[in-house]
């Protein structure tokens, strides 16, 4: 029998659901679940092993009023700026140079940047510490030879920042340059070649056909690097030693950890999903003026 053009038969839709259906079911159950759970007990005062007090939007109001969440935000914006920022430049420059024709042991290069990302946390943790130590650290010994006298990485904010700054560029830089490298190699060659009839010069082929062609890439890395950013938990938590409060002076809390800090310490379990329902509509609102601006700025240049 002849089958209608465009009508596709029931058997085929179930079978074609069925292979869609794990990833639904894998993101109800451990994406959409907790969000939805996590903003109703944020209006409760939940204790976990005793009573659940409904308190209608006290958690938030306290949450405005907290001296500790205006720090952790101001700690996590601090580190995003001064982290994400620069690495995603550093990834574009580097991906530039390993997509350098001739360049030799290419795929040595390219598989040897990705070392820092599979490198355990805790590890390069470990290593930071002892490069950035006050009395014997490496970095206080180089910048003796400039003149300036012993910086105590963990003894204020914005030290302590640059400190997790390194940390967190040196881990994701190789990453997210092998993603522009990627698209990078994608780009028609004819582009450059015709760039360079045209007299176009290394920067003026990079500014105007490389950067354009990876336009989809880059909006992806900033907001993918947006949100990990604004999320930051392991590495201020082990630089500061392993403390959920973030150091004596809390230079070290984000919101993440201030958001373990009350489930998990205080067990203050409606505060901390306040914390968490707060600092979601934080970073989905940071992501969707990333990309905005990227968009814009990528329009602008076409």
């Amino acid at each position: 029998m002849r089958r209608n053009k465009g009508i596709v038969p029931t058997s085929e839709r179930a079978f074609g659901y069925g292979f869609v259906s794990p990833f639904f079911l894998i993101f109800l159950t451990f994406g959409l679940f907790p969000i939805l759970y996590s903003i109703y007990i944020a209006f409760f005062n939940w204790d976990p092993l005793g009573l659940h007090t409904f308190v209608g939007m006290q958690n938030f109001q306290n949450l405005l009023q907290d001296d500790r969440f205006w720090i952790a935000l101001r700690n996590t914006l601090s580190l995003w700026v001064l982290s994400t920022l620069p690495q995603l430049f550093m990834a574009l420059g580097l991906a530039s140079l390993l997509n350098r024709r001739g360049l030799k042991f290419a795929g040595f290069w390219r598989a040897a940047v990705l070392v820092p990302n599979v490198t355990s946390v805790v590890a390069v943790a470990v290593i930071f510490g002892s490069l950035f130590g006050r009395d014997f650290g490496i970095v206080n010994w180089l910048l003796h030879f400039f003149g300036i006298h012993a910086i105590d990485w963990t003894g204020s904010p914005l030290s302590s920042h640059l400190q997790i700054a390194a940390m967190v560029a040196w881990r994701w830089t190789g990453y997210n340059a092998l993603i522009y490298l990627a698209a990078m190699q994608a780009i028609p060659k004819d582009r450059y070649e015709s760039a360079e009839v045209d007299g176009a010069n290394a920067w003026q082929q990079f500014r105007y056909v490389t950067v354009p062609g990876i336009r989809n890439t880059l909006i992806f890395t900033v907001t993918v690097s947006t949100i990990y950013g604004l999320q930051i938990f392991a590495e201020p938590l082990i630089l500061g030693g392993v403390s959920y409060s973030g150091g004596d002076s809390r230079q070290y809390s984000t919101l993440s950890l201030f958001l373990f800090e009350q489930a998990f310490s205080e067990f203050r379990f409606g505060y901390a999903a306040a914390v968490g329902v707060v600092s979601l509509f934080i970073i989905a609102g940071f992501s969707f003026l990333n990309s905005a601006i990227t968009r814009r700025l990528a329009q602008g240049e076409e």
